[in-house]
């Protein structure tokens, strides 16, 4: 049996990770979840969204499965999942992107995944107030550079993909972004077989819009990469779709990419799949690969019929609905 710490987050956070569970618990993994809370609710029991008890439960298991948090904007308490990557260094951000049979996109070929450096960049939280404003400090260590790198490169090697693309603005950013490619091409001279280009940022987004296809393993500092990771997902469907996995050499978290959306929470409606995949990602980290291959094969057969569809997928079937009909299909 594998204890794993589970977050249920918030908005319809409860609903999906509940159908991620679901799902979970039917492949027949040997799985003990000890559930924690973090966010709005743990502010109102503990009066902070990120008790030092959840860290805790993370180190001490060594993986974690987690819903959607909220983070307040432009005031109250901090990202709670930036906190927990940085706490627990959990330095590499992974977001598989592909397109699924049965889906009427725009691209029927994309195939990439989204490498992004998890705890510096503009994410670092280093801010002050300045007369007339404020001002945020963007760091970019060689060290953490070289470290995301050298994953993209053995994730690329591993998965047998031939092409990495380094994102960056160093055209503005010139001493930032030129400490992060100048690591980069470093790390590049153990892995000569994979090929190495770079992409401005602004460029990157309108050429992932107009030829997709031709990309493999994209990656990028923080906030680069969040930007491209949601941009990436409304080319195969939305957020609904896409997973993170956020990996430290001591542990990791797996998670939806979408946000907690409060104002369809409760009314069965919120597409679990990104939740459920994660938790696929999350068996096959800690050894459940059969496992994690059934559900992710459940997926794709469910949503190559066609018939058995959220609403956000052009269906008309609630949360729970929809993870009955996956579960039909685990054998």
């Amino acid at each position: 049996m594998k204890n794993v710490t589970l977050i249920y987050g918030d908005g319809i956070g409860k609903e999906v990770m509940s159908s991620a569970v679901e799902v979970i618990k039917a492949t027949g993994a040997d799985i003990n979840f000890e559930e924690e809370i973090a966010g709005l609710e743990a502010v109102e029991k503990y009066g902070e969204p990120l008790p030092k008890k959840v860290i805790d439960s993370i180190k001490k298991n060594k993986v974690a499965l987690k819903g959607p948090v909220t983070t307040p904007v432009g005031k109250g308490f901090r990202s709670v999942n930036v906190t927990l990557r940085k706490e627990l260094n959990l330095y590499a951000n992974v977001r598989p992107v592909k397109t699924y049979e049965g889906l009427k996109n725009r691209y029927e070929d994309i195939d990439l995944v989204i490498i992004r450096e998890n705890t510096e960049g503009l994410y670092a939280g280093i801010e002050k107030e300045i007369e007339g404003g404020a001002e945020t400090t963007r760091l970019i260590t060689k060290e953490a550079s070289k470290r995301i790198a050298k994953y993209a490169f053995e994730l690329a090697k591993r998965e047998n993909r031939k092409m990495v693309t380094a994102l960056h603005k160093a055209n503005i950013c010139k001493l930032t972004d030129r400490v992060f490619l100048d690591a980069v091409n470093e790390v590049h001279k153990d892995y000569p077989e994979i090929e190495l280009n770079d992409l401005i940022i602004d460029a990157a987004c309108m050429n992932l819009v107009m030829y997709p296809e031709k990309y493999d393993v994209l990656l990028a500092t923080n906030l680069f990469g969040d930007i491209v990771s949601d941009l990436c997902a409304g080319l195969i469907g939305g957020l609904g779709l896409t997973t993170g996995s956020n990996i430290g050499e001591d542990g990791a978290i797996f998670e939806a990419v979408h946000g907690s959306a409060p104002d369809i929470a409760g009314k069965d409606i919120a597409n679990p799949t990104a939740c459920i995949l994660a938790g696929a990602k999350m068996l096959n980290y800690i050894g459940y690969e059969k496992e994690a291959k059934k559900i992710e094969n459940a997926i794709e057969v469910l949503i190559k019929e066609g018939k058995y569809l959220t609403k956000d997928l052009g269906g008309n079937l609630g949360t729970k609905e929809f993870t009955k009909r996956v579960i039909e299909r685990l054998q």
